[in-house]
């Protein structure tokens, strides 16, 4: 009689070495092809298959020194939303899916619908990038590597202030690939000093 609590081990070992390379030349073959599907998604093409991103975004990044420069070093879509390192990785790919719905229900469609969106999903990357220290910059922008004494008077200062205060990349660099969506901003500030504007009195009609 068959001893129905053996070990997966001891079934393995009297099906014979056979099985066993089959087995793992079955787990090779899936982890290859899972890979290949993964890099297929980590594409440009890939990133702009959809015509809500060719349409909208890729318009917008087609016009910045990320898409073209003196150097001909592009960042393409995954580089800057996409972690290179594995874990991280799975995660943005997982949280990525739900883009799938939003691709199902039309949700930005048009120009019109991806405008009034357009807020929402910045928030929710700059939210994104500076929780990991805008680890996707940094894959090419090391400012441990800055040579200060070659950038400009304010490019210089900005950046060693910032860094000082613990600001990330994306805190000042917002719109370095895209659009920035409308936002309010108090721009001006009340200055008590500044006399009232004088009113004149309407001129009487002869």
């Amino acid at each position: 009689m068959i001893d129905n609590n053996k070990s997966l081990m001891q079934r393995i070992r009297g099906a014979g070495w056979g099985a066993i390379v089959l087995l793992f030349a079955a787990g090779v073959i899936f982890w290859g092809g899972f890979n290949w599907a993964l890099e297929m998604t980590n594409t440009e093409k890939f990133c702009i298959s959809c015509h809500e991103m060719e349409e909208n975004v890729f318009k917008e990044y087609r016009n910045t020194i990320h898409y073209q420069n003196r150097t001909g070093v592009r960042a393409t879509c995954p580089d800057c939303h996409v972690p290179k390192e594995w874990g991280p990785k799975m995660i943005r790919k997982i949280k990525a899916s739900r883009e799938v719905y939003g691709k199902v229900m039309g949700t930005i469609s048009t120009p019109e619908k991806f405008a009034a969106e357009r807020l929402r999903l910045a928030q929710n990357e700059w939210k994104r990038m500076s929780a990991n220290n805008s680890q996707e910059c940094r894959n090419c922008h090391n400012y441990e590597y800055f040579d200060y004494s070659v950038q400009g008077r304010r490019s210089n200062k900005m950046h060693q202030t910032g860094f000082a205060a613990g600001q990330t990349c994306i805190d000042c660099h917002k719109g370095i690939a895209h659009s920035l969506p409308p936002i309010e901003q108090d721009i001006g500030v009340g200055r008590d000093a500044v006399a009232p504007e004088v009113l004149h009195p309407p001129l009487k009609q002869q």
